[in-house]
């Protein structure tokens, strides 16, 4: 899947309600239309889950006109940009659940205030968060290790702030070269990475490996990010390239991922290319009005939902009680009563004070009605059919 899909969202889950329209029977026509929705069966989470970890946290950050001067940044432009008014406010909420797995090999941050978390003496153009969802394997060090220290690679690299995007590509690569020389932790153990840094109203995203970040606009789902699986298309061509294969869906028949950091017993020398690549790949977008949350999350929640089913059931959590905590609970249980066989750790991040508003469906232009002679033709189908 490519970063930026835009997939429209179900009538039926607009508002927990279904949605029908009228019947048209013209006397031309001779002949029946009919048309309706139905509303998925959303069963009910399962009652009884294990202790989950979560958190969260909110902020308010600078207005975009003084972020987006400093950062030095061209932003892609969203639907709503000409609204240069708006101001993301953020409210951030995480879970994170062992699952059907004997080990929690993931890692994630919250960061609603990187001001707060680095001191007033970072090397921050202005106000900011950060978000990361680190899923680990062959052991917890290099999930931990990356999450601790991602940060500080990427607002201590030379070309942070002016050019973040080459400042994040840096300090990914870095902290994997990093992991590798801290001699006290399995350099064997490895990690995906997805970050989400926020400036203002521009919003990075970076990632490597199968964790996804998808974005709630208006109530239809936006993937920011693609899926680092060796059978895509682009990363097997990249494998082989360098001299490496696929087999039966995994990276040199061992891994089944094609980028993570980490795992540097599949890798060669520091600075050398192989299959195994630590590189993100970047998304940026304007933040808008029509942008109501982030979804951050590990592959053990996309292995059993999808992008929009996410979206759908988030945004209606929210519209119930707007908090992204509870939210980020709601997804992991929805993804554990559908039988994931993996861990699972979700962020939701809120870019509003406020919960998703109702959506309408707009108006039709002309009126839509049934006539008698509809009627009457609609009761002689329904008698030929008894």
């Amino acid at each position: 899947m490519a970063a930026g899909t835009d997939y429209p969202s179900p009538l039926s889950m607009l508002d927990g309600s279904i949605r029908k329209e009228n019947v048209t029977v013209t006397k031309e026509e001779k002949s029946l239309t009919f048309e309706s929705l139905k509303q998925p069966n959303m069963g009910k989470p399962p009652r009884h889950l294990s202790a989950m970890r979560y958190c969260v946290s909110s902020a308010q950050l600078a207005p975009a006109t003084e972020v987006e001067s400093d950062v030095g940044i061209v932003s892609s432009k969203s639907s709503s940009d000409s609204n240069s008014a708006f101001v993301p406010v953020f409210r951030s909420g995480s879970c994170s659940e062992i699952g059907p797995k004997p080990y929690m090999e993931d890692e994630h941050i919250c960061i609603d205030n990187i001001f707060e978390h680095l001191g007033a003496t970072a090397n921050f153009p202005s106000p900011g968060a950060f978000y990361g969802v680190f899923d680990g394997h062959g052991g917890t060090d290099a999930a931990s290790f990356v999450r601790e220290n991602i940060l500080t690679f990427i607002v201590e690299d030379s070309h942070f702030p002016f050019c973040a995007k080459k400042a994040i590509k840096s300090a990914f690569l870095n902290a994997d070269h990093a992991f590798a020389d801290t001699g006290s932790l399995d350099s064997s153990s490895g990690t995906t990475a997805l970050t989400a840094l926020i400036s203002g109203r521009t919003m990075l995203i970076a990632n490597a490996g199968d964790c996804r970040a998808v974005l709630g606009r208006r109530g239809r789902a936006v993937e920011l990010s693609k899926d680092h699986k060796p059978n895509c298309a682009s990363e097997r061509v990249r494998i082989e390239k360098l001299g490496g294969v696929v087999y039966d869906g995994y990276l040199n028949g061992q891994l089944s991922v094609a980028r993570a950091l980490g795992d540097w017993h599949m890798k060669g020398s520091k600075g050398s290319s192989c299959p195994l690549s630590a590189e993100p790949e970047l998304e940026e977008t304007t933040l808008s009005e029509e942008d109501e949350f982030l979804i951050l999350g590990c592959d053990g929640l996309w292995d059993v939902m999808s992008s929009q089913c996410a979206v759908t059931i988030a945004r209606k959590e929210l519209m119930l009680h707007n908090d992204p905590e509870r939210c980020s609970r709601e997804l992991v249980r929805e993804a554990l009563k559908r039988n994931t066989c993996d861990n699972l750790t979700v962020v939701v991040v809120c870019f509003s004070p406020d919960p998703p508003p109702l959506l309408e469906i707009p108006k039709l232009k002309f009126k839509r009605s049934i006539s008698a002679e509809g009627l009457n033709l609609l009761q002689e189908v329904l008698d030929s059919k008894s």
